[in-house]
């Protein structure tokens, strides 16, 4: 965490002293959070994508999330306990949905869509196609 801004005294329908603004980096990137009161609630607008190079660092993001009171949602996409959305997202899925041949990418999509938490495994096998 980079810094805290707290709110000071006198601004409407919030305690002074809460926490009003967060600075801080997370996987590198630069975020600023801001605290806009319990009326403005996350929603599925917008989300944080996580890239991960291996099957034991996305179950570790992804596990991380879902067992703190998060929640398994569909195609590599989980919600924290704070209600907003996570893409855990192996680079291997990318690089196959981009794939130059249209039915390995056709594949790929297939594979990705039945899962939850994206196995890498899955998508190799979907890539190579059946046997």
């Amino acid at each position: 965490m980079l810094s805290v801004t707290r709110t000071p005294e006198g601004v409407p329908h919030t305690p002074a002293g809460s926490v009003q603004v967060v600075q801080m980096t997370l996987l590198g990137l630069p975020y600023a959070l801001l605290n806009a009161g319990p009326n403005v609630r996350p929603n599925e607008a917008y989300s944080l994508q996580v890239y991960t190079d291996t099957q034991a660092e996305t179950d570790r993001y992804w596990d991380a999330i879902v067992r703190n009171g998060g929640e398994a949602i569909m195609c590599g996409w989980c919600k924290d306990a704070w209600g907003f959305r996570w893409q855990i997202t192996p680079r291997l899925l990318m690089d196959a949905l981009a794939h130059p041949d249209p039915a390995a990418s056709a594949r790929a999509q297939a594979a990705m869509m039945g899962r939850r938490k994206i196995d890498i495994a899955g998508i190799e096998a979907a890539l190579r196609g059946p046997k």
